[in-house]
């Protein structure tokens, strides 16, 4: 029989001890102090309370916690002594069917792991998804985390430990994410194109008008179709359009990016495409319309990985394409208007131009996507309410020295170029850190035909520069670029700068704001507002009409931009019902006013 929410907060406290059992490993002290937080509104809040219980302990009660783990395929494993629940898990992901090879690596990886750490390695086997990592994925795992510091591990560790806890408290109130998995299974499958080189690699790379990028449009507007949307197109700058019409003239536009950064993750941007697509097949299936339409609009770009251009594909819904932009090249001298032909799009102004949007047709903008960051994983919370993006500015720049022999040009003589960027890189850090949240970053460098014995006399490198107002990322700006002047200047050095992108900070509109955060308090998830270091579409939106976002926690500790990102089809779950109750929130307001 599965356990209910009711069931928990009625029973006597030995009982509901009783019902959670082996949630966390021999530990019953943990539900036995969330439980004095009865009455739980939902099994997020009971989850989010175990979690800060674990959180509020010492660190000897978290060590013990995570010694009372078993190894994986480990001497219990091979002694059938495992839990239940341990064993089921540890079939799940295949342990218990490990080839001699795997088994002996494993043997070996426990024994470094303990000998540095003092612990046993913790890891959800059953993943993201609850089906089950593969074998593969947890020895290269065991192998990742064996290099991380010990404080660093023993988070991941409970982190790990939570994950666990949280499939077993669905095993036991018989509960499966099934939006959530839908959400994390498209992503899985948009993640299956990716730019020839990178793919040949293994890498996830999805830059503007490439054949992956064709290939990722066209499963999103085919998944559109398929999930009852009226209207599904794809625009004149690549964008992918899915309309679902309403019993009134005016729409909720919402969406995000579908390309990716060189070597990136499956989750950024891409989340805030599926999850309302899940709310649209939902309203569909019921046959249900809305007070409003919904436009789900998947941006081509955003990134600015293949050409100069950043929101492009959500600025075009602005009028801000830059006619200019259709003759840059890219690495391989492609011209953005050959691209876009190639991609049999019409490559003019005038069916660009004809994309903007009247943004009296539209009551707002809301985005949700993955956070990107450490924050709400370190704070044991899935989702989390955006009050501001900050405002940020892109350059590519170059110093401009005299290329001479390493062995025979002398310190005091050299006109090192690189030496030069690498003097401005660490003022930009010590800089940015003087606001405390501002934030500076050199991400290209590159020094064209360097050799190992040759001074350089040239260095390519970008600009990263952002904070959480336009004022203090201003400021930001000017002392970088005077800075690299002086250098400049000191070195007899030149240099020359491009700026590539500028975009303003955008704080979130308040009822749009407050809208989410009753979202989200309906599911009994604790509020945390947060401002976004990220850029995103929402930036570009925030122009023309109130725009809000919502944050999604992701794993490993929260790492983006990177094939590690990743977020589980629990917390999408929540993601999906925090649209749906947005929707129904809008729903009430416009019949409200309608009477």
């Amino acid at each position: 029989m599965k356990v209910t929410l009711d069931q928990i907060n009625n029973a006597t406290a030995d009982q509901a001890l009783q019902l959670l059992d082996g949630l966390y490993e021999h530990s019953p002290w943990i539900a036995q102090a969330a439980l004095q937080q009865r009455p739980f509104r939902s099994l997020s809040q009971l989850k989010h309370a175990m979690a800060r219980v674990v959180a509020q302990a010492d660190a000897g009660a978290q060590l013990a916690l995570i010694r009372a783990h078993p190894e994986l395929a480990g001497k219990a494993m091979i002694a059938r002594t495992l839990t239940a629940e341990s064993t089921h898990e540890q079939g799940k992901a295949g342990l218990t069917d490990c080839t001699p090879e795997e088994f002996a690596a494993i043997q070996k990886l426990n024994a470094d792991y303990n000998a540095k750490f003092g612990f046993p390695f913790i890891l959800a086997v059953r993943g993201p998804r609850g089906t089950g990592l593969s074998r593969k994925d947890i020895i290269e795992t065991f192998q990742r985390r064996l290099e991380n510091p010990k404080d660093f591990e023993i988070a991941e560790s409970l982190r790990n430990i939570h994950r666990i806890a949280e499939l077993r408290l669905n095993d036991k109130f018989g509960v499966e994410p099934a939006l959530g998995n839908r959400v994390w299974d498209w992503q899985e499958a948009l993640g299956a194109f990716s730019d020839p080189e990178f793919a040949e690699k293994g890498q996830l790379t999805v830059t503007y008008l490439t054949d992956a990028h064709r290939s990722a449009a066209a499963l999103i507007a085919s998944e559109m179709k398929a999930c009852g949307f009226d209207e599904v197109d794809i625009d004149a700058v690549g964008n992918v359009v899915g309309r679902y019409h309403g019993a009134g003239s005016k729409a909720l536009l919402t969406g995000s990016h579908y390309d990716t950064v060189r070597n990136g993750g499956k989750y950024d941007g891409r989340l805030g495409i599926f999850t309302p697509m899940a709310c649209v097949r939902e309203l569909a299936q019921q046959g249900r319309r809305l007070p409003f339409g919904i436009e789900v609009v998947a941006f081509s770009e955003e990134e600015g990985q293949r050409y100069k251009a950043t929101f492009l594909g959500s600025g075009a819904l602005l009028g801000q394409f830059n006619s200019a932009w259709l003759d840059q090249k890219d690495a391989d001298g492609v011209t953005m208007r050959e691209a876009m032909q190639h991609a049999g799009l019409a490559a003019t102004m005038e069916a660009i131009a004809a994309l903007q949007r009247d943004p009296k047709k539209y009551i707002g903008f809301v985005e949700v996507h993955i956070e990107q960051g450490p924050v709400l994983n370190e704070l044991d919370l899935p989702l989390g309410i955006v009050t501001s993006i900050n405002g940020g500015v892109r350059y590519q720049c170059e110093v401009t020295g005299m290329a001479s022999h390493a062995g025979t040009t002398p310190m005091d003589r050299r006109r090192d170029a690189a030496v030069a960027v690498a003097e401005l890189a660490l003022f930009i850090e010590k800089r940015a850190s003087q606001d405390g949240d501002s934030v500076g970053t050199i991400g290209m460098l590159q020094v064209p035909g360097g050799s190992i014995n040759v001074v350089p006399g040239r260095c390519l490198f970008s600009l990263d520069l952002r904070a959480p107002n336009n004022a203090q990322r201003d400021a930001l700006v000017s002392d970088v670029l005077a800075e690299l002047a002086a250098i400049c200047k000191r070195r007899g050095v030149g240099y020359t700068t491009e700026l590539t992108m500028k975009a303003s900070a955008a704080p979130s509109d308040a009822q749009w704001q407050s809208r989410w955060e009753r979202a989200v308090d309906a599911l009994g998830v604790p509020l945390y507002r947060m401002t976004s270091g990220a850029g995103h579409d929402a930036m570009k939106l925030h122009e023309i009409m109130p725009q809000a976002m919502l944050f999604v926690r992701g794993q490993n500790a929260g790492i983006s931009h990177n094939p590690l990102e990743s977020s589980t089809s629990d917390d999408m779950q929540l993601a999906v019902e925090a649209f749906q109750n947005l929707l129904d929130q809008l729903a009430t307001e416009n019949e409200s006013k309608a009477k």
